[in-house]
């Protein structure tokens, strides 16, 4: 379920890491879709590491959907190599790039899941 300002708290967290550098261990693609998660629904979800990506980003327990039917505030994820973004809207996704967010067209996501 999503929080009852999800929108606000998730549009706080998109402009704190608008120009949040990448860093392997402290800010990548994974702590940005977790982060983004606990904006949308108010709770940080368990999340097993395993294997692949997909397979982690599965673990957490939301529905997987196809990219195209994502919304905003849903997790999606673009291959080569496997990366976690956020959709901002119908269109594009948000990803940690080396000097802050990127935006890339959602029809280069392979996988996404339904937030809340």
């Amino acid at each position: 379920m999503r929080h009852p300002d999800w929108a606000a708290r998730l549009g706080a967290l998109l402009l704190a890491a608008e120009a949040r550098a990448f860093d392997a261990r402290h800010w990548n693609c994974a702590l940005f879709a977790l982060a983004a998660v606990e904006a949308v629904t108010g709770q940080r979800p368990r999340v097993r590491v395993l294997p692949s990506l997909i397979a982690s980003a599965d673990s957490a327990g939301f529905a997987r959907l196809p990219p195209l039917l994502a919304r905003m505030g849903d997790v999606a994820l673009a291959p080569d190599p496997d990366r976690l973004g956020v959709v901002l809207d119908a269109g594009r996704v948000a990803f940690v790039g080396p000097y802050g967010l990127l935006r890339a067209p959602i029809t280069l996501c392979t996988h996404a899941w339904r937030i809340g």
